[in-house]
């Protein structure tokens, strides 16, 4: 959204005054009438109005650039760089108002005429890019985008115009105006292998956990005792896995569905959703003199009738990383 524009004028004076004068009756005109005029402010002639404002040296509109660069190059790298939701969802808000700002400064700005178009360009570059942020962040908000990369590359279009902007800037006057220093992946769906655990720690205990994914979307199933995450294992949609060797104790399950998994950042890009079920469930080996009993739990991450087990959602923020 444009903000408030400051635009520079010349105010150019000038004022006809009418004299009446006392003189001689000798030496009055005929009709008896006395006039001077003149302009205000001394001789010469009155600033041409029409001239529009002054353009700045390349040396003055090297320097405003250079003001607004660093921070405009900073918003936007933070914004690549942002982990969990509540960071990215901030940087956005930062960058948008980061680069709006510039906008409003470089609307006021008349550049060198040899870079006009370059300027131009460059401004309408960030104001779009500003734009999209804006509603972009409504996406991450809905969870559709749920990382930096799905946001850089639901940007693509955007960053990429605006860096070419300002190559095309800096290489017209060797102006700082190339901003741009991150790319933007194309929109991927990375998938696991079904049971592929990204996180095991020991599992030599006789107890089982099975969970069914009957949903739409993958998922992740992060097992947590005590304080501790236990393992984290991938189920693909419509698709069921069982993890053994569970140990005795009591485990807190907490699970995230979502499109695209990447695995750098151990998230969905998209569509992402956290959960967790509500009571935790304890496992327990039983020996006596002629059996050994233990449990085995099973679990569906999509509702079923006669379903018991409640579960409610999660802060992304307090997932269990």
């Amino acid at each position: 959204m444009a903000g408030p524009r400051l635009i520079s004028s010349v105010l150019a004076l000038a004022t006809l005054t009418g004299v009446a004068a006392c003189s001689s009756a000798g030496s009055s005109p005929a009709g008896g009438e006395q006039r001077i005029s003149g302009v205000a402010g001394g001789g010469g002639a009155a600033p041409d109005a029409s001239a529009g404002p002054v353009a700045l040296t390349p040396e003055a509109y090297k320097s405003e650039l250079g003001n607004l660069h660093e921070k405009m190059a900073g918003a936007i790298t933070g914004l690549s760089r942002a982990r969990g939701l509540k960071v990215l969802d901030q940087r956005m808000s930062r960058a948008e108002e980061t680069l709006n700002d510039a906008v409003d400064t470089l609307d006021a700005v008349t550049p060198p005429a040899a870079v006009r178009a370059q300027h131009e360009a460059y401004v309408a570059g960030l104001r779009d890019f500003a734009g999209e942020l804006g509603a972009t962040a409504g996406k991450v908000g809905a969870r559709d985008l749920c990382t930096s990369s799905a946001v850089l590359a639901d940007l693509g279009e955007q960053l990429g115009a605006l860096d070419e902007a300002g190559q095309e800037l800096e290489s017209a006057g060797d102006y700082p105006a190339d901003i741009v220093s991150v790319k933007a992946a194309d929109r991927q769906t990375r998938r696991l292998r079904n049971g592929s655990y990204i996180s095991k720690g020991t599992l030599n205990g006789r107890g089982s956990l099975e969970i069914n994914n009957g949903g739409t979307r993958d998922a992740v199933v992060t097992v947590v005792r005590g304080g501790g995450k236990v393992f984290s294992v991938y189920v693909r949609k419509k698709a069921k896995f069982k993890v053994a060797g569970v140990r005795d104790g009591s485990y807190r399950i907490f699970f995230t569905h979502g499109v695209d998994w990447d695995g750098k950042a151990k998230a969905f890009t998209r569509d992402c959703s956290f959960e967790k079920f509500e009571e935790s469930v304890s496992f327990k080996t039983t020996y006596t003199a002629t059996q050994i009993r233990w449990h085995d739990w099973r679990i569906t991450l999509h509702a079923v009738d006669g379903g018991n087990a409640r579960t409610s959602p999660v802060d992304p923020d307090d997932f269990p990383s």
